[in-house]
């Protein structure tokens, strides 16, 4: 199984000490050589934005970690953002500011490898987010608790 991480689940690793957590860091380096966990160059770009942590150090030393979308993948993104209710994924700060936007191109790299996402946001009525995105398209979302067991991680 493949995994998608979003940038909320990233940044939930943080308290993820890596002197304090070394058995979870090597399980998680070991997936990520393994093939298992992947993610889209939108995340690595707001990870640089937000607050800054050990885990931004790691990402940015695993960059192979973040793909550059390819055509599937950005034409997966048009079939996300055609749908109107879903073109709100994009804030109206975000569209001014010019700030990274990874929901779609993480959903549409889910989407195409087949994978799951994992991230920490939660569904709400009638707001455009990866869960309900996720399941509009018939792509599977976790949360990283859910990624730990589906994985059989216990720390």
């Amino acid at each position: 199984m493949i995994y998608v991480f979003d940038t909320s689940s990233f940044n939930e690793l943080s308290p993820l000490i890596p002197d304090v957590f070394p058995t979870f860091w090597a399980k998680f380096a070991e997936a990520l050589e393994d093939g298992e966990i992947t993610s889209t160059r939108e995340v690595l770009r707001e990870m640089a934005n937000g607050p800054q942590h050990h885990v931004v150090d790691w990402c940015n030393q695993n960059k192979g970690l973040f793909a550059t979308p390819d055509a599937r993948e950005t034409a997966f993104v048009a079939r996300i953002l055609a749908v109107p209710h879903f073109g709100g994924l994009i804030g109206e700060k975000q569209r001014l500011r010019g700030t990274p936007v990874a929901d779609p191109f993480l959903i549409a790299r889910a989407s195409v490898l087949k994978a799951t996402v994992v991230s920490e946001e939660s569904a709400k009525p009638n707001k455009p987010n990866i869960p309900a995105v996720c399941g509009h398209f018939g792509v599977p979302c976790i949360k990283l608790s859910d990624f730990f067991r589906a994985k059989g991680w216990s720390f």
